[in-house]
């Protein structure tokens, strides 16, 4: 178990988008019942948890993707669904866990629909716009692409243009469901370090779904993880990642050890032969 990492002492941040007392799902497949999460505004808040938890059902529905049957999800103090859909989209970015692009449209174009909900009737591309979009396939690396059509490319580099599209869109809040996806390590690392830089340079709070729960230690101020619908543990990594919480959600033996670079909770999971030996030798 790790001893030696303490929390850095810090005021709780209010919530710049919430879920309060939610139950969702889907038609009749209850998700989660009575669900209340607070992203702290300015954070980079990372939600872990297995399969069919519910991470991406709580995306969704702080999204406005997914109404809930009871509850609510307030942004900036009201209720979401209040809002006017571009208003909505002036506030938050989403990157959905699966997304289709349209047939024969090129990586420019499709990183420029980003811009929509900033364009008024009377002036439908501006060098805002120009200057926004050119910004989001600098920073993911996709301007050699600009031309190439998206259904030729491959998972790796669409889902590149894609986070490129939702940068593009310019919003102080990102919703990201596995961002990581299709990615080899050194984008996946380089994709990371972007939202750390958006979080901690241009105040941007972002929440992301994550698989890796190294990744998600070492990037997360706050992490939330969620096994059956609710939330186990959440506050930052440093301060609730232990042996005990990993193997409560996840169902995994383990070592939790200082990662040696970051200082954060590192995650070194026991093998069947490791735990058996260790019971033997109690």
């Amino acid at each position: 178990m790790m001893n030696k990492i303490k929390p850095a002492p810090s005021r709780p941040s209010p919530a710049r988008i919430e879920a309060r007392a939610a139950t969702i799902g889907y038609d009749r497949r209850l998700i989660a019942e009575n669900l209340s999460v607070a992203i702290p505004d300015g954070s980079f808040t990372v939600i872990v948890g297995p399969n069919a938890c519910g991470k991406s059902t709580l995306l969704r529905a702080l999204s406005r993707l997914l109404r809930p049957a009871s509850g609510e999800v307030l942004l900036d103090g009201r209720s979401i669904q209040s809002y006017p859909a571009r208003d909505v989209a002036r506030k938050l970015g989403l990157l959905p866990q699966t997304s289709l692009a349209p047939d024969g449209i090129t990586v420019a174009d499709l990183v420029a629909r980003g811009r929509y909900p900033h364009q008024k009737f009377l002036q439908q591309w501006s060098k805002d716009d120009e200057a926004a979009v050119i910004g989001a396939m600098e920073a993911t690396k996709v301007t050699d692409l600009s031309g190439r059509l998206v259904d030729e490319l491959s998972g790796g580099q669409r889902q590149r243009v894609w986070v490129a599209m939702v940068l593009a869109q310019e919003t102080p809040l990102l919703l990201l469901d596995e961002p990581t996806t299709f990615l080899d390590i050194a984008h996946q690392i380089e994709l990371l370090e972007l939202l750390r830089r958006l979080n901690r340079d241009e105040g941007k709070t972002i929440v992301a779904v994550l698989h890796d729960l190294n990744q998600a230690c070492r990037y997360a101020t706050h992490l939330i993880a969620m096994r059956e619908g609710r939330v186990m543990a959440e506050g930052q990594p440093t301060g609730i990642v232990t042996a005990e919480l990993v193997e409560a959600v996840f169902g995994l033996p383990c070592l939790v050890i200082e990662d040696p670079i970051s200082h954060t909770p590192l995650v070194v999971p026991r093998g069947a032969g490791e735990v058996h030996a260790i019971a033997e030798k109690a």
